[in-house]
């Protein structure tokens, strides 16, 4: 009888290494094969928490955190590169605004109750990195929720528990994305390669 396995990503929807993240655990489940029976639930946590609700031009953005346009663009080319091996095209020059991700937060919990989650995760990271969407816009949102067929947004979407699950990470010590919390025994943070993910998973499952 396998294992079960309860894996926790805590991530945000602007983070690039989280979509790299992803698709490492893709591969990761894969190494991993039938020795478990694997849960995956994604955790919220925003990055830029005090960002006003309708976000803010990128270039203004990267400027403000970097210092410099060169130094962003230096940074964009080194995940793009990173992001070409996982089979990601980002869309850096095109991306026009940063936004807040408390709304896209609510739209994969409200998923996730609904058996959704991933099939949202994966439309929110590649409506932004991508398409160059901006994801805090409602109408990006609705269209995600309606294609991955999740019912009751945004009127059914809880952001007192959304905001209570981040309040909880961050107690947790979190301060970097993305995370993977292993059975709440084993953390690891960072956009690992997939073997170093799967060799993770399995000392979970050595420590029950």
């Amino acid at each position: 009888m396998r294992k079960p396995l309860r894996i926790e990503v805590v991530s945000d929807v602007v983070c690039p290494w989280c979509y790299i993240g992803k698709r490492r655990l893709e591969k990761a489940l894969v190494l991993l094969g039938d020795e478990a029976q694997v849960s995956v639930r994604y955790l919220p946590f925003q990055l830029n928490p005090e960002m006003p609700q309708g976000g803010m031009p990128r270039a203004e953005y990267r400027k403000a955190k970097f210092g410099s346009i060169e130094r962003s663009r230096q940074l964009d080319a080194r995940v793009a590169a990173e992001g070409r091996g996982e089979g990601i095209e980002f869309a850096f020059e095109r991306m026009a605004r940063t936004p807040s991700t408390l709304a896209a937060h609510r739209l994969i919990e409200l998923a996730q109750r609904q058996g959704a989650g991933q099939a949202v995760v994966d439309e929110l990271f590649r409506a932004y990195f991508e398409q160059a969407k901006d994801v805090g816009d409602p109408k990006v949102l609705e269209q995600i929720a309606k294609r991955s067929a999740v019912s009751g947004w945004p009127q059914e979407a809880d952001a007192k528990e959304v905001a209570a699950l981040e309040e909880e990470m961050r107690g947790l010590g979190i301060s970097a994305v993305p995370t993977f919390i292993f059975d709440r025994k084993l953390g690891v943070s960072g956009a690992h390669p997939p073997d170093a993910l799967a060799q993770a998973m399995r000392e979970a499952l050595g420590a029950k």
